[in-house]
């Protein structure tokens, strides 16, 4: 097991005792403090995960994120220490961490499993789960596996390749879980769900056994997230729709340049004057984020009319991310530093589409797709042929391959189109001489 500290352990001490007639040997044995008091003194919670969208994964900002690094980061906070979340790539691993004393629980989209796992206990299902047979909006909606043929139902281990294949068409139907489902759907609005299996299973952090009082613990945790409402403020803000990726249609968008681009269009000029950026592109920019909103806020904890987070907008010296100007200006500077770092070599209008899904995504996941693009003997520097790859960061077989790991892969692709579209409309209606449209 690499990357972790040395286990938590039982320690025995062995003295021996000597008299003029006999040796003697006594063993002593005392516990150490409880799990709890443990990782109080360490000052350190230690979380054993996996790299995925059910659990932990980096952000845009190479920040880490995901429904349980917010679960665990939120219990370290309660505790008063610092939270230390270790990735590995099976369950075998995670199980093995909890075990061996490594790590003091597993939090990485653990599914309650129908047998015991000795030395393993589950914490209270924060989570349910149901099976659905997924099928693509227009085709033939069963009610029951009776009325499907063997032959159109697509099983594999990959679900989410199998859901991308359902809502191309390659096949018919496949069986996913609700979380699978919820992911896929806002890459694949055109997939739907014919019914649903009976039963569900429960999704639930793990812990070794030898400390039950550590149990109770988590139990009154999960309690109070869900009274105070955290619990389902995290499962809305991962499972949830993306309502800000989704296009507005041209009746909407022009009735926002009538009424909101006017009070900001000047910043807007004068933003991309400094950052040597089209004001239009930067405009469109603006009303991807927030639709020229400077009081928007999403889940994720961006704010303002450029959609800032607290990182990115300490990085551009951001000090008010409520402020309009300011958001302007902070991100025309912070799309300038990530155009900076995509290749000079690579040619525009691409560089500027590489540099619109690094904004959304961060560099390090459009870098991971150029790559898989590159291992693929098409080419890196092209955004068409680098926009089919991104989406692969979403599955498994594929994201376990690149350096920084699972990713929303089909949100830069959504994202440039919308950005490019908005632009578009922005151009026809301000030409390059600049004239307003009446």
């Amino acid at each position: 097991m690499r990357n972790f500290t040395p286990p938590i352990v039982w320690q025995c001490w062995t003295k021996v005792i000597a008299s003029l007639s006999a040796v003697a040997l006594l063993s002593t044995c005392t516990p150490l403090p409880s799990l709890m008091d443990q990782i109080k003194t360490l000052g350190e919670l230690r979380v054993v995960t996996r790299n995925g969208p059910l659990a932990y994964y980096r952000g845009p900002d190479d920040m880490p994120e995901g429904p349980e690094f917010e679960l665990a980061r939120r219990f370290a906070d309660e505790l008063g220490v610092k939270l230390k979340m270790t990735s590995v790539r099976s369950y075998a691993e995670v199980y093995a961490a909890l075990t061996s004393g490594h790590a003091h629980l597993a939090a990485a989209g653990l599914k309650i499993p129908s047998q015991n796992i000795p030395g393993i206990e589950f914490g209270p299902a924060y989570q349910r789960v149901h099976e659905h047979l997924i099928y693509r909006h227009g085709a033939l909606r069963p009610s029951s596996l009776a009325e499907i043929d063997r032959g159109h139902l697509d099983a594999g281990t990959n679900t989410q390749a199998q859901l991308d294949a359902v809502a191309d068409g390659s096949i018919d139907y496949t069986i996913a879980d609700s979380t699978e489902f919820a992911l896929a759907h806002d890459a694949h609005p055109e997939l739907r769900i014919a019914f649903d299996f009976p039963g569900s299973q429960s999704l639930a952090w793990a812990v070794s056994s030898r400390d039950p009082g550590f149990l109770l613990e988590l139990g009154s945790y999960f309690v109070r997230l869900h009274v105070d409402g955290e619990l389902e403020a995290i499962v809305k803000r991962y499972y949830g729709g993306a309502e800000q990726l989704r296009f507005v249609g041209e009746s909407g968008f022009m009735q926002h340049l009538q009424s909101r681009l006017p009070l900001y269009k000047k910043w807007f000029e004068e933003a991309a004057e400094q950052s040597s950026q089209d004001w239009r592109l930067l405009a469109a920019i603006g009303y991807q984020e927030s639709k020229w909103n400077p009081r928007a806020a999403s889940a994720s904890g961006a704010k303002g009319l450029m959609q800032l987070t607290v990182n990115s907008a300490t990085a551009v010296k951001v000090t008010n991310l409520s402020d309009p100007r300011q958001s302007i200006f902070g991100g025309a500077r912070y799309f300038q530093q990530v155009y900076a770092k995509i290749p000079t070599h690579v040619p525009e209008p691409d560089r500027t589409w590489f540099a619109l899904a690094a904004y959304n995504i961060g560099y390090g996941h459009l870098e991971d797709a150029r790559v898989l693009t590159q291992k693929a003997a098409r080419d890196p520097d092209s955004w068409q042929d680098v926009r089919e790859f991104l989406p692969l960061l979403e599955q498994e077989h594929w994201y376990t391959q690149t350096e920084n790991g699972y990713a929303r892969g089909w949100e830069p692709v959504r994202y440039v189109d919308n950005v490019r579209n908005y632009r578009d409309l922005l151009e026809w209606a301000w030409g390059a001489g600049g004239a307003a449209l009446n």
